[in-house]
């Protein structure tokens, strides 16, 4: 129908001047009028047919008289006289027994004896009057009698049996959940206008499977035949509600918009949708009956008025307003589209527009299902044994990142790191496969069948590739295992990876697909340009336990689950996330309130902010992830972003600056943490290039992360939020978006100015802001909370001596033998790391100088072995020579800690006490020195020591490593506690005893630096000396210890105690 003159813009239209659907008029079928009608003249042709009755009776009744002597008399009989009587007895009372006709002559003489008539009994049902039940009354005890007998012989399902397919997974296939909207209220109150709004958002915005049912399509079928009764009306309740719970079982979203004046009724259908396990939800128009009035789009009201309708709800028949219904809407005072944001809230909150679980306003994971690997505590202590029996598989501190984000659910449905398929399916299409009925488990959980013909049809969304990649050398380790051990840098597992994939990784591929550029210096591709790593393993993941970092941040580590329990416990009905990797300023707090009001205007009520600070690795000029936590704290401290409805929680993911094809990672794992909202601004995950002729320039276009992300076809149900540049505001001292009005009231203050000022140690500015913020060295007030600005001052001032936690990096967890002694300040991760050895009595000792060399009763082929690299440790830790009492700390070179990368270690690496290789003797091979440390030791025995363990060892020989015109010994030893020990009298008896070891001793020496670009190194034979020999060798470098310490440290710098 046409729109009414006062109509307002669209989108913000008034309910009051919107067009109605019309109602039954007063001469269409099935009204009531039409009904009364339609009675009379049934009953004008029943009595037509009464009378045509009677006039047969007339006729016949003479014929069929049961007395016929009186014919003799000679007379005729009055035929008038018996038609009135016929009329007069079938009227007024079904006639008795008709007597026989007496004789007309005076004299009765005349007349013979008249039979003894037949007896007989007529009888006739009695015809009911005025006084009793009305047409309606008895349809309706009928009705009654009818619905309450029991349903004998009517079973849908036999117990046991399946007759339909399950709920959740009809849900997970149609993309939503059925539900019953049903919407009631007053004639006029908007039940039908917001609904048709509502059914084209669901449908045409979303692409929901969405049905009206009103009281026009009801009433010209399935209602046809009731009338506005109140039993009337309790039945066309039941009856609309019998079939909504029909479609919404069968997922539609179905909307109900009846009067339905009777509580009774209402409460009556919501039971039936409960019996049956239906969502239910009562949206109560909440309009006053003035504002209907003036409305009255079907001109009803004033029918009403003029007396021409009766009984109308609201007027003179009652309307029982709902007690507690899911939702009201007053929309007198709000436009369409805002009833219909509140509707479409409420939906999203009770998961309705998702096919997967949800449950308290918080989005479902990619998948529909969380996501979280991390072993029960049952089964902890069996899962570790078996790791320390299995092929080790070393981790980088990014590696480690990953295995967090994938353990705990945040790349959801991911299960492990990607097997080749998967990262193809990745690499090309942004998404992967995902089979979640598959009876053999997730699709990408397989190994990659490049041969296989069917597929999935459902894809979810996954656009960066998350790979471990191995060297040839760990490749060669797994062989054919079932599974293997991921270690971190300490040599602890820390997770079990299932039937491993190896193969080839195609760098170069992977970084053309994922970052679209050409920049070898970017920092995350030259990590991935790292020479050595060829191979990539994939296969799931079970985690040894919470991954944690003993950073003193991991308060604010919470898995995905624990994340979800912290939304819930503050009642959110829906999560909005913002992720910075910066701190928070005014700006940033002005858009994440301003994000939360416009989400409560859409119908929310209690919006909860996820503050996400990236905390995975980041490149070098990132501000620290402790900077910004602590910043964030004071923020929130300060009530700028209220701890009521904020929760702070670090986003475990490292940043890999791919733009906007990571920003989509971002929402992504957001999704999975229970957002449903996302705020982004411009340039997300971007970077300038670090190399190249455009070196300096931005490496996508600031606006394409923006928009890729709102346009990606796997974002789902996700909304985003996004934001304009906010400006510092000098009349009030606030940051919000300028106002053209005044406009010299605005300044803008970048990120680069910030980072000056803080340098500056900027202190704040008075009243009178001035023009040039850097010369005045002042910061505007209320800029930033002035504790959250001390942080990031104190941090810009301190930048390059500050001990600054620059990304999630796990310190301490190293082994440590119990005489060892670190400080809680400088645990093992850290560049200070220190760890001394104590004697019996606590009293620091130098493990190179009062360890004595040869143990107290040992044989002659026995020395004391001092552990610095536990078995499969990849941190470079060594006995320092210039520290006072020589403690072992880890080797730092460009000030960056040092690891080995070309695969787990399968020896206790360390060295021997009071010995020293001369630099200044040309005794080795060629003329090769010595190279200026204490002798090195790989013990082979099956036991993993710990950092500063003592063993006595027995000597097996020495591998001459040439290191750069050095000669570096590598001392073969076994522990002699060990159970191969007494078959091993030299390095001869390995290949017989540890077969294949020797081989791979050889290899590690040669090729363990060219991981890290170097030359391979040279042995002066791939065969050991004989143990006689290396004796001969310790002995040496045992006179050279002691000529050191006879002279003093000189220009060494060594600390000889």
């Amino acid at each position: 129908g046409a729109r009414g003159p006062d109509s307002v813009a669209r989108g913000q239209r008034s309910m009051s001047g919107h067009h109605y659907s019309p109602v039954d008029d007063d001469e269409l079928p099935g009204s009531f009028r039409h009904r009364q009608r339609t009675l009379q003249r049934w009953r004008v042709s029943m009595l037509g047919a009464f009378l045509s009755g009677v006039v047969v009776t007339m006729l016949v009744y003479p014929r069929v008289l049961p007395c016929r002597a009186c014919a003799p008399c000679g007379t005729t009989a009055n035929i008038g006289a018996v038609v009135d009587d016929a009329v007069k007895r079938a009227v007024a009372q079904c006639p008795t027994c008709p007597s026989c006709p007496e004789c007309p002559h005076l004299n009765s003489k005349e007349c013979p004896p008249a039979p003894a008539c037949p007896s007989c009994a007529l009888t006739c049902p009695e015809l009911q009057g005025a006084s009793g039940p009305s047409d309606d009354e008895v349809v309706a005890r009928h009705r009654e009698r009818m619905l309450s007998r029991p349903m004998v012989n009517i079973l849908e399902c036999k117990p046991g049996q399946v007759c339909r397919a399950d709920s959740l997974n009809r849900s997970r296939v149609i993309g939503q959940k059925g539900i019953t909207l049903w919407m009631t209220g007053l004639s006029g109150s908007g039940k039908t206008t917001i609904a048709e709004a509502l059914e084209k958002r669901l449908l045409y915005a979303l692409g929901k499977n969405v049905f009206r049912i009103d009281g026009d399509n009801l009433r010209t079928g399935l209602t046809r035949d009731l009338g506005f009764s109140p039993d009337d009306r309790t039945e066309s309740v039941r009856r609309a509600s019998q079939v909504a719970a029909l479609f919404s079982e069968a997922g539609i979203i179905t909307m109900v918009t009846l009067i339905s004046p009777y509580r009774k009724d209402r409460d009556a259908a919501r039971e039936m949708h409960a019996v049956q396990g239906i969502p239910f939800m009562e949206v109560f128009m909440d309009v006053p009956l003035s504002v209907v009035q003036a409305r009255d789009p079907k001109g009803l009201y004033k029918k009403v008025a003029e007396g021409k309708i009766k009984n109308f709800t609201g007027i003179d028949a009652p309307y029982e307003a709902p007690l507690a219904a899911e939702l009201v809407i007053k929309n007198s005072d709000m436009s369409i589209d805002a009833c219909v944001d509140v509707l479409v809230a409420a939906l999203t909150q009770k998961g309705v527009l998702t096919g997967h679980e949800m449950s308290d306003g918080l989005a479902p994971p990619d998948g529909g299902t969380l996501i979280n690997l991390i072993v029960p505590a049952d089964q902890m202590a069996a899962k570790r044994a078996e790791a320390e029996t299995l092929p080790k598989v070393p981790l980088t501190d990014v590696d480690v990142n990953w295995l967090q984000v994938i353990g705990e659910g945040w790349a959801a449905p991911l299960r492990g790191f990607m097997r080749e398929g998967t990262l193809v399916q990745t690499l090309h299409f942004n998404s992967i496969l995902l089979d979640p009925n598959a009876i053999d488990g997730d699709y990408n959980s397989r190994q990659t069948d490049w041969m296989q013909d069917s597929f999935p049809k459902e894809r979810v969304n996954m656009p960066v590739p998350i790979v471990l990649p191995i060297t040839d050398f760990t490749r060669r380790e797994i062989k054919q295992a079932s599974a293997v051990a991921l270690t971190n840098a300490a040599g602890v597992p820390i997770a079990i990876l299932r039937a491993p994939e190896v193969y080839e990784l195609r760098v170069r591929e992977l970084i053309h697909r994922t970052f679209g550029v050409t920049d070898d210096s970017h920092p995350y591709i030259k990590m991935l340009l790292a020479p050595g790593k060829d191979y990539a393993v994939g296969g799931e993941v079970e985690l040894l336990g919470k991954i944690t970092y003993n950073d003193g941040l991991d308060q604010y580590r919470l898995t995905v689950e624990e994340l979800r329990a912290a939304f819930r416990k503050k009642g959110a009905d829906v999560v909005y996330a913002f992720q910075t990797r910066n701190p928070t300023h005014a700006g940033h707090a002005f858009l994440m309130k301003d994000s939360r009001q416009k989400l409560m205007e859409r119908g929310y009520k209690k919006p909860v902010l996820w503050l996400s600070p990236l905390g995975g690795w980041t490149k070098k000029s990132d501000v620290p992830l402790d900077v910004r936590v602590k910043q964030h704290h004071e923020v929130m401290a300060a009530g700028e972003l209220h701890p009521d409805w904020t929760v702070m929680a670090i986003w475990p993911s490292p940043m890999i600056y791919a733009g906007p094809t990571e920003v989509q990672f971002h929402a992504k794992s957001r999704r999975v943490g229970g957002a449903s909202f996302f705020t982004v601004g411009r340039d997300p995950a971007g970077m300038p290039y670090s190399s190249g002729p455009h070196e300096g320039d931005d490496l996508y276009h600031p606006d394409h992360g923006r928009y890729a992300l709102m346009a990606s076809p796997g974002v789902g149900q996700m909304q985003f939020l996004g934001f304009e540049k906010v400006y510092y505001d000098k009349k009030d001292h606030t940051m919000r978006g300028k106002d053209p009005s005044r406009k010299d009231d605005f300044i803008s203050i970048s990120g680069s100015k910030m980072r000056k000022l803080a340098a500056l140690g900027a202190k704040p500015c008075p009243p009178q802001i001035p023009s040039d913020l850097i010369a005045s060295k002042c910061i505007p007030p209320g800029f930033m909370v002035d504790k959250g600005w001390q942080i990031v001052s104190d941090y810009y001032i301190r930048q390059q001596t500050g001990d600054w936690v620059p990304y999630s990096k796990q310190l301490g967890g190293l082994p440590l033998a119990p005489a060892m002694r670190t400080s809680a300040e400088a645990p093992f991760g850290k560049a200070a790391f220190t760890a001394h050895f104590a004697d019996s009595t606590g009293a620091v000792i130098s493990p190179w100088h009062q360890i004595p060399l040869h143990p107290a009763g040992a044989a002659a082929d026995e020395v004391s072995f001092v552990c610095e690299i536990p078995r499969g440790a990849t941190a470079k830790l060594e006995v320092n020579k210039k520290v006072p009492h020589n403690p072992i700390m880890q080797d730092i070179k460009k000030g960056e800690l040092r690891y080995y990368t070309y695969g787990a270690s399968f020896f206790n690496y360390g060295m021997l006490p009071q010995t020293w290789e001369d630099p200044a003797a040309k005794s080795g091979f060629n003329g090769t020195v010595g190279d200026n440390d204490p002798l090195d030791v790989m013990e082979l025995g099956s036991r993993t020591c710990k950092v500063g363990e003592v063993r006595t060892v027995k000597i097996l020989g020495d591998l001459e490593l040439i290191d750069q015109g050095e000669l570096d010994h590598k001392i073969l030893v076994i522990d002699t506690s060990d159970p191969l020990a007494s078959q091993l009298s030299s390095a001869l008896d390995l290949k017989r005893v540890m077969p294949g070891v020797l081989p791979k001793l050889v290899e590690w020496l040669k090729l363990y630096k060219t991981t890290d670009g170097k030359a391979a190194n040279a042995l002066a034979s791939d065969t050991p000396t004989s143990a006689a020999k290396a004796m001969e060798v310790v002995a040496d470098c045992h006179a050279s210890w002691k000529a050191l310490k006879a002279r003093g440290a000189g220009d060494t710098g060594f600390w000889l105690g």
